[in-house]
């Protein structure tokens, strides 16, 4: 019985991840090393229980200890210059044969429908093709890359639907131009370039480096591209983890909401990652920091303008500016081109570790765009950097915005001693509360 109750909460708990990612695209890319490894069969179960799931897949793969045994198999020797190959003619014969075998191989093992696997009554149709247009990345630093190339455009219009129609797209590292040229291309420039192109909600690497920690050997489980800019610059990472940390800050900065890198050799590393709160990997998001910070008092106009309507009709408690500007330090905005269209406020109660997050408005004209969430999130990593582990809302219009978003009912006596005693009973709000 002790199980059955533990499967059922479990499926629970991933629910709310299954209705959210249905219809979204991911994709998910892994280098040549998972295959050596032999984990190629596994992966292909895990991302056919995402497809089965609703989740429209394009999967990337990389090919470089392929192409090594290939180059060794030839007796042509490997040349490279900052990371990246120098492709002449018998190295771009190497590539195709490497890419080749790949993706036969890849495409057997979704292929599979054997009884009593995961894979039984999948029927998956695994599509490729000549999908992405490249360029030759010509001469860096006076060393001519030959036929290494980079991505010029991927042919979304082809793909979208074969997505919407049930296939999983299968993107190999090499393009071609218009000439007819193929030239080699790194999976990570694939895979960014795909992520970027389909609007993706997610980009995957599964990686064959360990996970990713600070200088002080602390995991780090999640990053702002800003902060990621910082940690490359620190220069603690291997040329492995910073190339591809360099590939998601990209992902991020061009509009792909998550990228994450997860190392493949956890078995089921894909679904832990996805569907656990913590996960197992690094998770990078994009915040502008132009748009998304701390508010200053300059700020106060702005913010006195945008509550304004929602005190009058009694929504929000009002604030005169003074109080506003004694407070303003606690409050965060949310800018477009200088006008502010969102903000909320966090304030902590150290002792308890708990924070309340108040006065979270976002203008009208603006709120089927995110950035209530965007606020959300962003106050909930100020809560967690401040040592706080849960926030709290008091409301009386908005509950359901707060529960869909992991916030569950509590009663005033959940609260803090010190914000009871400043309960207004007239109000009635209901008390929310976020563990972190």
């Amino acid at each position: 019985m002790e199980n059955s109750t533990d499967f059922v909460q479990w499926l629970r708990s991933v629910a709310p991840y299954i209705h959210a990612f249905r219809g979204k695209i991911f994709v998910v890319a892994f280098p040549g090393e998972l295959v050596t490894a032999g984990d190629l069969t596994v992966l292909a179960q895990d991302v056919s229980l995402l497809h089965a799931l609703g989740i429209r897949i394009v999967v990337v793969h990389g090919s470089r200890p392929q192409v090594e045994e290939q180059l060794a198999l030839r007796n042509v020797e490997a040349r490279f210059h900052n990371g990246l190959r120098i492709t002449d003619s018998a190295a771009l014969e190497c590539a195709k044969e490497a890419s080749g075998e790949l993706r036969l191989d890849i495409e057997a093992a979704f292929s599979q429908g054997l009884p009593n696997t995961p894979m039984a009554h999948a029927t998956i149709r695994v599509i490729s093709g000549n999908f992405v247009t490249a360029r030759p990345l010509g001469v860096i630093d006076g060393v001519d890359l030959q036929l290494t190339g980079q991505v010029r455009k991927i042919d979304s219009d082809t793909i979208h639907p074969i997505l919407q129609a049930g296939g999983i797209v299968l993107l190999s590292p090499l393009g071609f131009s218009p000439t007819g040229e193929a030239f080699n291309l790194t999976m990570e420039d694939v895979a960014v370039s795909a992520a970027i192109a389909l609007h993706a909600e997610k980009l995957i690497f599964l990686t064959e480096t360990p996970l990713m920690s600070d200088a002080a050997d602390v995991p780090i489980r999640e990053l702002a591209s800003h902060q990621a800019e910082a940690v490359l610059q620190a220069g603690f990472l291997s040329p492995e983890a910073a190339f591809y940390l360099r590939s998601t800050i990209k992902a991020c900065n061009a509009g792909v909401s998550r990228a994450h890198m997860v190392p493949f050799q956890t078995d089921g590393s894909v679904l832990l990652e996805l569907f656990t709160h913590d996960g197992i990997g690094t998770m990078l998001t994009y915040e502008n920091v132009e748009s998304l910070r701390v508010a200053t008092i300059e700020d106060v106009g702005g913010i006195l303008k945008l509550i304004e309507p929602l005190e009058a009709d009694g929504t929000l408690v009002k604030r005169g500016r003074e109080l506003l500007e004694r407070e303003i330090h606690y409050f965060s905005v949310i800018e477009h081109d200088g006008v502010i269209f969102g903000c909320a406020a966090l304030y902590p109660f150290p002792q308890e570790k708990m924070g309340e997050m108040a006065c979270l408005t976002v203008n009208p004209e603006v709120q089927a765009q995110g950035d209530g969430e965007r606020i959300l999130k962003h106050l909930e990593a100020r809560a967690r950097e401040a040592g706080l582990t849960k926030l709290f809302v008091l409301t009386t219009r908005t509950s359901h915005w707060f529960l869909r978003r992991g916030f569950t009912l509590a009663g005033v006596d959940a609260l803090p001693k010190d914000r009871q005693h400043l309960y207004n009973w007239q109000r009635k709000s209901l008390v929310l509360i976020k563990n972190l």
